[in-house]
């Protein structure tokens, strides 16, 4: 039986000293070493993590905007790559005019895109591919964010139980033998899965993905294998420089390949990198670092696969933040203040940004589990 081969990367941004050599025409070496794992696969989907715009008309939004130049798209054809999830939390930084030029850029080196649109109902849109006679669904979502729409409005997909349902089984319906689902989300710089996230990465092997890819945290975490089909919660980073951040976690990241023949369950295989440290590009880890990598990475399945642990980690991951959480749902915690500030004796702290703040912790999936666990646990 034909064994079809799709490899994934995490986060891709091209931008600071990545752009910088491009535009100088010397980029293609920072490629060289890892250019042989896309060549080799029969599809590649990489997480396109910024605009590729020339736009300059930010959304309102807490954290940073990024971008990256419409042209830097030809990196990704240099990648051999046939698809680019764009369900994230930066892709609409720029707006609808960012989101459409990055199409046109896309379209111009013949990329396909998933998990983003003009509205809902196209950023829900399934993927469809055929390779080698193999019919693959690929069903990308992110975490509610500033960039997700829930209506009309332009955005991503945002991550949703019955509509991740309904596309799975919907998938399912029309006999496809391969269904992928791409997951935005999770805690940045906290390598492991909240016990949440391991349920709801399960739920979609459940619902009848065959595989579940992670990217967002910008660090690399573990992975499992549940029912027969393989979850991973976090590829890091793919190329993703980043200034004042280099020889770290962020730098660090993984190649996946999975593996589909019709009939069998599926495997994969994976290739540890490194990325935009001292070097400005991505290199294959070296043998010393593969080890130390391993090393970490059975230790993090270890506690994925016990769920007493993975909640005792994030228990302490969540108390490390609570007194930055309180910080931002301050500032009045008593009645007297309180009630001053109800008579109008105490100014309302409550600007526009405070209140951009409030709806972020609120909405994001990720965000709220850390301000609840604060709420219900921390002394501050």
């Amino acid at each position: 039986m034909t064994k079809i081969k799709i490899g994934f990367t995490g986060d891709f941004c091209p931008w600071q000293r990545v752009q910088d050599r491009f535009f100088n025409g010397n980029w293609m070496g920072g490629f060289r070493e890892v250019l042989p794992f896309f060549h080799e696969n029969d599809c590649n989907i990489i997480d396109l993590e910024c605009p590729l715009t020339n736009a300059t008309g930010k959304i309102r939004k807490t954290g940073p905007h990024i971008k990256s130049a419409p042209k830097t798209s030809e990196i990704l054809k240099h990648l051999n790559c046939e698809l680019v999830v764009t369900a994230n939390n930066h892709f609409k930084d720029y707006g609808w005019a960012g989101m459409k030029e990055s199409y046109e850029a896309l379209r111009s080196q013949n990329i396909g895109w998933c998990g983003s649109g003009i509205n809902r109902q196209e950023a829900s849109k399934t993927n469809f591919l055929a390779i080698k006679g193999v019919s693959i669904a690929v069903i990308n979502m992110a975490e509610n964010e500033w960039t997700t729409t829930h209506g009309e409005e332009p955005g991503c997909h945002a991550i949703d139980y019955p509509i991740a349902l309904q596309k799975i089984q919907e998938a399912r319906n029309e006999n496809v033998d391969v269904v992928i689902v791409v997951l935005h989300g999770g805690h940045e710089h906290y390598s492991l899965p909240s016990p949440r996230m391991k349920a709801q990465f399960r739920f979609m092997i459940d619902a009848g993905a065959d595989a579940v890819v992670g990217h967002h945290t910008h660090i690399v975490s573990g992975y499992e294998v549940y029912k027969n089909k393989p979850i991973f919660f976090s590829l890091g980073n793919f190329c993703f420089d980043w200034p004042g951040l280099r020889n770290g976690t962020w730098n660090k990241g993984m190649l996946l390949r999975l593996l589909f023949e019709k009939g069998q369950h599926p495997t994969f295989e994976i290739t540890h990198i490194h990325q935009n440290d001292d070097f400005v590009g991505v290199r294959l880890a070296d043998e010393r670092l593969v080890q130390q990598l391993e090393r970490e990475q059975l230790h993090l399945n270890e506690i994925i696969a016990d769920d007493r642990e993975l909640g005792r980690a994030f228990d302490r991951y969540a108390e490390r933040l609570s007194s930055v959480m309180c910080s931002r749902i301050q500032p009045y915690q008593n009645r007297f203040l309180v009630g001053l500030h109800k008579r109008g004796f105490l100014p309302d702290l409550m600007g526009p940004s405070k209140r951009k703040m409030l709806q972020i912790l609120a909405q994001c999936e990720s965000h709220r589990e850390v301000l609840l666990w604060t709420l219900k646990n921390s002394p501050y």
